[in-house]
């Protein structure tokens, strides 16, 4: 059985005052994520998350105030057989974001009632629980 191609990208958790969690939906896909993606060449993980919120959401983060919340891979939402290794950071602040580049929509998903079922597996079964047990 072959070995699963493995996808690196950095992504971002944003909350709300409500504690709803800011999820993306790519043009040509079914499954909610994190705002980020791919490094481009000679960027580090923190360099990735800064340039993709700002061109999916227009949201300037400031680098300084990205805090990990850790690494962690999961089967990729919407690229059959890979895997992604996501480094995933948290930002203190919240923006006016829009969708733009290839970002079709924007939701922002409540983290204390029952998850839609089109959340992409990294966000479901990593991220998801990590996030809302540190905040009780």
């Amino acid at each position: 059985m072959p070995q699963p191609t493995l996808i690196h990208v950095s992504a971002v958790v944003l909350r709300n005052s409500h504690d709803e969690l800011l999820t993306v939906r790519k043009n040509g896909t079914a499954r909610f994520m994190l705002p980020g993606g791919k490094p481009e060449p000679g960027e580090d993980p923190k360099e990735t998350a800064v340039r993709e919120c700002q061109e999916e959401l227009g949201a300037h983060l400031v680098p300084e105030n990205l805090r990990l919340l850790g690494t962690f891979r999961a089967p990729a939402a919407n690229e059959r057989g890979s895997e992604v290794e996501a480094t995933v950071f948290t930002y203190p602040e919240v923006f006016d974001v829009a969708p733009s580049a290839e970002i079709a929509e924007l939701r922002w998903t409540p983290l204390d009632q029952k998850l839609p079922p089109d959340l992409a597996p990294l966000l479901e079964y990593r991220v998801i629980p990590l996030v809302t047990q540190s905040s009780q």
